[in-house]
């Protein structure tokens, strides 16, 4: 394990989609760790209801900077930061397939370079989020798995190095399509790479799974559980789509304070862990099938509603993606707190107390 250094960190921050689901959280995180710290949130504003974040960053003391990564002119009028926390995506897995992959290539790859020049300018310290979508979609859908009544499970003695019961670590085969949202994600971390060897920056790259939590306008391909959770409360279609049509998908979900609170420590002992690239995700604990999901969801909300069956999967769909965090365990004493049946309750709890906020959810 490495020796990470605490020290106080007041410094300033740009949280790039910074009224986004994560980029908020993170943003309240920082302010409450360290109140004297400048943070600025930019945001194009351009995902459904993250407007509604705006008061909320507002009232944490977080100044919100209209801009979009996509224009370099728009970094350009940010003030210089210690740190760059690079959340801004397009974060859809089916963005690219209709309409062409334009909008997710600008913002994703190219709203990258353009935040690590701004990153270069000013020799900000970088935190990248990633996603476990740079794995290919290929390899892990061939994986050998056994079916469980209510889920599919990976095995051990996998031909492909990388993956095991556990789930797929960093030494996973990185050959293979990954869908338009994984492609930029991928090449992104190369470009930080390249930045880091070029103008010796610091960076470091997580790549996270499928985190979720209150205050995440989810929809049907991205935000699942959050989709899922209002779904019941309001009412309205579901259907279970692909491999069988029972619903027994596998995923593992992060609560995003549990990130957050990693995010943290990263920052703080920032130079323990410059260079490294990281899987951030809740693990096999904190797995859950759709179907699982479904009476997690009718516990929590105390209602229950109709889930239909369709077996055509969509074109990018993974019958299990579960995050090995060994690497990180191993370097750090962080560990997710939450698990499925707290995240699931929590995201309940904020559907209850802002019906009004989130009714957008169940369009």
């Amino acid at each position: 394990m490495w020796t990470v250094v605490r020290v106080p960190v007041v410094s300033s921050f740009l949280v790039t989609g910074g009224a986004g689901f994560v980029g908020s959280t993170l943003a309240f995180a920082i302010r409450r760790r360290w109140p004297d710290s400048k943070v600025v949130a930019l945001d194009n504003l351009r995902r459904r209801g993250s407007e509604r974040n705006l008061p909320r960053l507002k009232d944490a003391g977080v100044e919100f900077f209209h801009g979009d990564v996509r224009n370099p002119e728009d970094l350009e009028g940010v003030a210089p930061a210690d740190f760059l926390l690079e959340c801004s995506a397009e974060p859809s897995v089916e963005a690219g397939y209709e309409g062409g992959p334009r909008y997710v290539l600008n913002t994703n790859l190219f709203g990258t370079v353009n935040c690590l020049e701004y990153a270069r300018r000013h020799g900000s310290k970088v935190v990248f989020f990633s996603s476990s979508r740079v794995y290919p979609m290929a390899p892990l859908n061939a994986a050998r798995y056994i079916e469980q009544p209510t889920r599919f499970e990976w095995t051990d003695g996998q031909v492909m190095a990388g993956v095991s019961s556990r789930g797929v670590t960093e030494t996973c085969s990185l050959v293979g399509a990954r869908s338009f949202y994984g492609a930029t994600k991928l090449a992104s971390e190369m470009l930080c790479e390249e930045y880091a060897h070029a103008f010796d920056l610091g960076v470091v790259v997580n790549r996270c799974g499928v985190v979720a939590g209150p205050w995440q306008l989810g929809k049907i391909d991205q935000g699942i559980l959050a989709f899922w959770v209002a779904r019941h409360h309001f009412g309205g279609a579901l259907d279970y789509l692909g491999f069988g049509g029972a619903g027994k998908q596998l995923r593992d979900f992060l609560h995003a304070e549990d990130l957050a609170e990693l995010v943290l420590d990263q920052i703080q002992g920032f130079d323990g862990f410059r260079g490294q690239t990281f899987n951030v995700g809740g693990g096999p604990a904190a797995s859950v099938s759709l179907c699982e999901l479904t009476a997690l969801c009718r516990e929590a909300t105390g209602r229950a509603i109709p889930v239909g069956s369709r077996d055509g999967a969509r074109r990018a769909d993974l019958r299990i993606y579960v995050s090995d965090c060994s690497k990180l365990f191993r370097a750090t004493n962080w560990r997710p707190k939450h698990s499925v049946q707290q995240i699931v309750a929590d995201i309940a709890d904020w559907v209850r107390e802002y019906e009004d906020t989130v009714r957008i959810l169940a369009g």
